[in-house]
């Protein structure tokens, strides 16, 4: 049922001529049917699968004219721990002010995976609940809205070819996109690589790219493939949500969202002004959502995706090691029973 529902998001997306309809149509769909408390159902591993996708598309794209420009863009990531730093100075308090308790409140607003924040939240005595939908709902609007900026502000086209049809693609490159994808996230997972599904088939790819063994991206259907299971995963992640947390927990991370796009705006701003950035990267490298979704629109604008997702990589590793060593150094405990 839920891939009948995601299904009837993309046509009714295509037939009406709105963007990304692989991503927003299922995204959308399936939000909006498990708000109407149908019992919708995340796709497990093949979701995870979908995201071995974008690891590869990321690392054939890592070349070595990329790698050469790293020094270029070292100014730009060295603004992302600032970023973060700044994130959770506005977004603590934030949380505290609307009641959640101090560990809650300091796993809300971490800008990190959702999967990792709430991993993290848990361990240390979070509410789970308030975690994950505050996580979702703040991926799921940047989401939403990144493209229509993108178009309305920068005038990007949403046009951009995401890859090549497989039948163009050789064969022996699309073996060793393969094996890249599944030896590097299940490689990752064995050492115990945060974000394996992606980062682990990127670095193998990305050697393979540099080794020249590689000059393609992963075939046009499966990066379409990847959209759509992205988009379930998205909306599925508000199935049986209640009135109560519609109210608290929900609205609560639409607010929050505000103050992430007033600092990422301001950021934005820093990079294009000094001539750090383009505007479409510039921004793209500091919206705050979810690795995987920035990927798919750093593909279809056709910004420069190295420079994206390195600042991506950045942030999320910032917020995985630093949240809970700052979390012990600051002594931030859960309220007593």
């Amino acid at each position: 049922m839920t891939l009948a529902i995601a299904g009837l998001g993309v046509a009714v997306f295509m037939l009406l001529g709105l963007p990304l309809p692989f991503l927003f149509g299922p995204m959308t769909a399936c939000l909006l049917a498990a708000l109407a408390r149908a019992p919708l159902k995340g796709m497990g591993t093949v979701s995870i699968l979908a995201r071995t996708v974008l690891g590869v598309a990321v690392g054939a794209s890592i070349t070595p004219e990329v790698v050469a420009r790293i020094p270029q863009m070292a100014g730009s990531v060295a603004l992302v721990p600032v970023y973060v730093v700044m994130i959770g100075i506005v977004g603590v308090p934030f949380f505290r002010r609307l009641g959640y308790d101090p560990v809650t409140s300091w796993y809300a607003a971490m800008p990190g995976g959702l999967q990792d924040m709430v991993i993290f939240g848990q361990q240390a005595g979070a509410d789970v609940r308030a975690l994950a939908l505050i996580h979702a709902t703040r991926v799921l609007v940047i989401v939403t809205l990144a493209p229509l900026i993108l178009t309305g502000l920068y005038g990007a086209s949403l046009t951009g070819a995401v890859g090549a049809p497989i039948r163009d693609l050789p064969g022996g490159e699309l073996l060793l996109m393969a094996a890249a994808a599944l030896i590097g996230w299940k490689g990752g997972e064995r050492i115990g690589l945060f974000g394996a599904s992606i980062l682990g088939p990127m670095i193998l790819t990305a050697a393979l790219s540099l080794g020249d063994l590689i000059h393609t991206r992963p075939p046009a259907e499966a990066i379409l493939a990847s959209q759509f299971f992205i988009g379930i995963g998205i909306g599925v992640q508000y199935v049986g949500v209640t009135l109560r947390e519609l109210r608290s927990f929900i609205l609560s991370g639409l607010a929050f969202v505000l103050l992430l796009a007033a600092l990422a705006a301001i950021f934005t701003e820093i990079v294009t002004l000094s001539g750090l950035a383009q505007p479409v990267e510039g921004f793209l490298a500091f919206a705050p959502g979810g690795q995987a979704e920035m990927t798919v629109l750093a593909l279809v604008a056709g910004a420069d995706l190295g420079f994206v997702i390195l600042h991506h990589l950045t942030r999320i590793v910032v917020v995985i090691l630093g949240a809970p060593l700052a979390a012990r150094l600051l002594k931030v405990k859960p309220p007593p029973d």
